[in-house]
């Protein structure tokens, strides 16, 4: 079965190839228009979809050698994102199926980042035999959810106010790190002392590792946000200069602690053997340490894309949809289908 997968949800346009279930081609566009206002713009994404979308595709269908009469199925992420920025992918993929008299597939993004994990160049991947723990972590999403076979999900905490994401972002902008600022926390992390000051961890417990935990799995981050802006206002500059790497990694540690704690507490608490972790934070460095060395500790197995699928891509769209056909979980064609901004989860 051959699978076009089309992306657009944000600043990324996607598009990829999926041969019985292995990944042919991963077309990924990464909009630079941004920068300079400090995070996305929703008009000029919008723009930017709609000049690339047509190569993206033809890109990928070179690559993967393949020609739009072969494909079997096409899908797209219908949402949750810019809302414009998604009617593009989504109306350009409709009209394509469509067109070829072809099923087409709604994806819900989200969804598609929770089993991102299992993405692979191979005809097969390797995946949990039961239920599992995943953390879904973006600058638009944090989100603990328990996760059956059947691809039913129960969400158990999300954030309250910012994703994680987006306060690796923040946090970054009042740095003067620009924007993303996410991965240049990272860079910086590693030559740095996450002692050097302890940021405020949000609705956490110390007794949180523990199976008898009935505390709040939900996340908060904008008491952080809030905390660094306060610490630079009380330091000099050239202090602040002198310490940036030990100050990003602070805030990481602030971070990671908090996904990290949590998602094992939920992991024991709902006694599954697996936890997940997707979404563009996922690419973090000191997360992906962090959540390994707490798997070992507590005897879990942890799956985590490869950093290509950490971030937005097309591969997830068409992974997602993969797994939909496999599971019964596809009603017919749907060349109507309405796109969304928010997240509503599917239970």
């Amino acid at each position: 079965m051959n699978i076009l997968g089309i992306e657009t949800s944000c600043d990324e346009t996607s598009a990829a190839i999926l041969v019985d279930g292995a990944v042919r081609s991963n077309v990924v566009s990464s909009q630079r228009c941004h920068g300079d206002f400090g995070g996305v713009v929703p008009e000029l994404a919008s723009r930017e979809h709609e000049r690339l979308i047509v190569s993206i595709v033809d890109t990928a269908l070179k690559e993967a050698n393949i020609t739009k009469n072969e494909l079997d199925v096409i899908a797209a992420t219908a949402g949750p994102g810019l809302i414009g920025a998604v009617m593009v992918g989504l109306c350009f993929a409709e009209g394509l199926a469509w067109a070829l008299g072809k099923p087409f597939i709604p994806v819900n993004h989200v969804e598609a980042h929770i089993f991102s994990p299992f993405i692979s160049d191979e005809a097969s991947a390797r995946k949990p035999e039961g239920d599992f723990v995943s953390l879904t972590v973006s600058g638009g999403h944090t989100m603990l959810s328990v996760v059956h076979q059947d691809l039913s999900y129960e969400v158990i905490g999300r954030t309250i106010d910012d994703a994680a994401g987006e306060a690796f972002d923040k946090t970054g902008k009042m740095l003067g790190l620009g924007y993303p600022a996410g991965p240049v926390i990272d860079r910086l992390a590693k030559d740095g002392d996450p002692a050097f000051h302890r940021f405020p961890r949000a609705l956490t417990a110390s007794s949180q590792t523990s199976r008898s935990y009935r505390g709040n799995f939900d996340f908060s981050f904008s008491g952080l946000k809030t905390s660094v802006l306060t610490w630079l206002g009380q330091h000099e500059q050239e202090h602040i200069e002198r310490h940036l790497a030990d100050i990003a990694a602070s805030i990481q540690d602030a971070i990671v602690s908090v996904l990290v704690g949590k998602t094992i507490a939920a992991a024991l608490l709902h006694r599954v053997s697996a936890v997940s972790v997707a979404g563009g934070v996922s690419a973090n460095s000191g997360l992906r340490a962090a959540m390994g060395e707490a798997c070992r500790k507590h005897g879990l197995e942890l799956y985590i894309p490869d950093i290509a699928y950490s971030t937005d891509n097309a591969a997830m769209i068409a992974t997602m949809a993969g797994l939909m056909i496999d599971r019964g979980r596809v009603r017919g064609n749907a060349y109507d289908a309405a796109p969304f901004a928010r997240f509503t989860p599917a239970g």
